[in-house]
């Protein structure tokens, strides 16, 4: 080792090659390849006054090797890596109980085929209702839970996806698609295609993806009867335009908040039907945007 080598103080960029902190230590030599370390902390057979212990790194034997650093993972980061949420699903279905269910779906005015086929379970751990959102290839993303009073939460570590019932066939059909799980299951007791994004404004790159998969006959956005939901279709079926060319937005009647709310006050399978009917389809809009350069020419 070279004595006379200067003394680096070490940084978050260069911590101490020794114990690895980025305070009170140095080191002596190139940045990367460290000859020696003076360790505030790390106790050897030679002390330097009163800056620390000496450690010799490199005196005609192994080169030292940066430490690698530690990263730290959020919770969410963790479950994410380590949850199946698939299987989470599964164990969740398995839990429900058949009395519970038919008090859910009396709850809520659904038919309990139509939150089975939507995959529903009970999080015992969360006291809440369960239900799995998926990706267009059907792989399960992530899990909506809603507890009792209604409140909406998420298992920690999932992503936002698409509620897509078991035995969806949209092959000469509309697809409907709904505002959230319970929505979707009062379109599916109509009788309709149905599938239900996470919000008035998730899930539009899914919603693509599953509409150029799928390509059905015309698709159809059921819209919350206030201004945010009907502000979320026109948005996602001025896109789906793009893909299908029969898009159409309804949304509940005067007196009806959402879907489920116009199943409750006796709406029919014909009621929808006739709503859909009587909506324009959408337009794909292309605008175009001359160049400055060209519109400057035609000027001259």
């Amino acid at each position: 080792m070279n004595s006379t080598s200067a003394w680096q103080r070490v940084s978050k960029r260069r911590p101490c090659p020794i114990c690895g902190k980025p305070d009170w230590c140095l080191f002596s030599g190139p940045d990367d390849s460290p000859d020696a370390a003076i360790c505030a902390r790390a106790e050897s057979g030679r002390r330097c006054g009163e800056g620390g212990w000496l450690h010799v790194l490199r005196d005609d034997g192994p080169t030292w090797s940066p430490r690698v650093r530690r990263i730290e993972l959020s919770a969410a980061q963790i479950a994410a890596a380590t949850t199946d949420f698939a299987k989470l699903a599964a164990d969740f279905r398995a839990a429900v109980r058949p009395e519970a269910l038919s008090r859910l779906a009396v709850g809520l005015g659904v038919f309990v085929e139509s939150l089975r086929r939507l995959g529903v379970g009970w999080a015992s751990k969360h006291g809440a209702w369960a239900f799995p959102m998926y990706n267009a290839d059907g792989k399960t993303l992530g899990i909506r839970l809603r507890l009792p009073g209604g409140r909406k939460l998420a298992v920690k570590g999932g992503k936002e996806g698409l509620f897509i019932p078991d035995a969806l066939n949209v092959t000469g059909n509309r697809l409907l698609i709904a505002e959230g799980p319970t929505d979707t299951a009062a379109i599916l007791d109509f009788g309709f295609m149905a599938i239900g994004r996470s919000s008035c404004t998730g899930g539009v790159a899914l919603l693509i993806e599953l509409a150029r998969k799928l390509k059905p006959a015309g698709v159809v956005v059921v819209a919350d009867a206030d201004a945010p939901g009907r502000r979320g279709a026109e948005s996602l079926a001025g896109k789906l335009a793009a893909y299908c060319r029969d898009v159409r937005v309804i949304s509940p009647p005067a007196g009806a908040k959402d879907a489920r709310d116009w199943k409750r006050k006796g709406a029919t399978a014909a009621d929808v039907e006739a709503a859909i009917d009587a909506a324009p389809v959408r337009k794909l809009r292309v605008s175009v945007r001359k160049r400055k350069a060209e519109h400057d020419a035609k000027r001259k």
